[in-house]
């Protein structure tokens, strides 16, 4: 018996001693000591809880980019190694969410207040009027991933005074649940794989998001992550390896993880009958989405097609080839070199842009 926890201690000893290697390696990329730098991590009073918020750049005269990250209930903290090349040209803030991350597990479960699609929006409100306080800006780069785009959508076209630019990525477009593409390509990619089981319970589900409990919708998007190759690695890679190596995590935010989506599951059937072309697509401010080229959940022919009957004072769509969801994590480089080419020029004025 002795012998045989020796055996099972020793490469569980080894797994957490190169996961404290690469932790120390990514608390050194991670500093800066810039004088015109920012860094700093804490939690701000937030539509009446305490919220987590990073505010990190290389100089303060950069642009300022907030992110609203995905989910719901996820966070992006734990990206920072992947995308410490932004910071030498924005000022990144990152905020997890009520029932997301740092914050839920700041206070818990019981803690977080109300959980909505319009309490969200508010918080992001709030967040953004911190944030332009605290660094003396008028406007802030608006960037949203996945889910945030839901709220990031919203939050442009209703206070595009807060915002110098909207940029959505994995950018989700809701139609009222008239385009079924990414549902069919779901059930077209289980048949070919010969996943019977998943392929069976994607089929119990309907064709119609609407009637989807909170729980059948964690299902689809379950299935649909392991069901596409590319994301199904990003999953793992990027996500999963992100949290194992951030110096800013321990273990138990792997349960948090799980918690956080689990708890802010219950926002998503509102969107059921949300509809982005109805709501308008007119904004004013310049509009960007940036894709995976082989995204399974937000397919990225209905977000050129929303970009296309978007009016804004410059608009653009590019693909981010090769990659599925959690594209600008997956490719930070490249969608760093898609910043510096299309919204940083539009929102520092250094050259006159054409309305489309």
């Amino acid at each position: 018996m002795l012998a045989a926890s020796a055996a099972l201690a020793a490469p569980v000893a080894g797994l957490l001693g190169h996961r404290r290697v690469k932790q120390l390696r990514n608390a050194g990329l991670m500093r800066i000591d810039r004088p015109n730098g920012i860094d700093e991590q804490g939690f701000v009073r937030i539509g009446g809880i305490e919220q987590w918020i990073s505010v990190r750049g290389e100089d303060l005269a950069n642009p300022v980019l907030l992110e609203i990250h995905g989910g719901p209930g996820s966070s992006n903290a734990a990206f920072g190694p992947r995308t410490r090349a932004w910071e030498k040209h924005f000022t990144v803030v990152r905020w997890d969410q009520r029932g997301a991350g740092k914050t839920l597990a700041r206070s818990g479960a019981e803690g977080q207040g109300e959980l909505s699609i319009a309490r969200l929006h508010e918080d992001a409100v709030e967040v953004t009027e911190y944030v332009r306080t605290r660094l003396g800006v008028e406007r802030v780069v608006l960037t949203a991933h996945s889910f945030g785009s839901v709220i990031g959508l919203r939050l442009a076209r209703q206070r595009p005074d807060l915002f110098s630019a909207y940029v959505g990525t994995d950018q989700n477009l809701l139609d009222g649940g008239r385009d079924r593409s990414a549902h069919h390509a779901l059930l077209d990619r289980l048949r070919t794989a010969g996943k019977r089981k998943d392929l069976a319970a994607v089929e119990r589900l309907g064709t119609d998001p609407g009637t989807w409990t909170a729980e059948q919708y964690s299902t689809y998007a379950r299935i649909t992550a392991t069901s596409e190759p590319r994301t199904a690695d990003a999953l793992k890679r990027v996500v999963l390896a992100s949290l194992w190596f951030s110096p800013l995590h321990g273990l138990r935010d792997f349960g948090v993880l799980g918690e956080g989506m689990k708890l802010s599951a219950q926002i998503v059937p509102e969107t059921a009958g949300y509809d982005d072309w109805a709501d308008g697509t007119v904004f004013d401010l310049p509009f960007f989405v940036f894709q995976g080229e082989h995204d399974p959940y937000t397919p990225p022919a209905l977000a050129r097609r929303f970009v296309a009957d978007v009016q804004a004072p410059v608009k653009d769509f590019a693909l981010i080839p090769d990659a599925g969801h959690f594209a600008a994590f997956r490719y930070p480089d490249r969608f760093l070199e898609l910043m510096l080419a299309k919204v940083r020029p539009v929102v520092t004025d250094r050259r006159p842009v054409a309305a489309r």
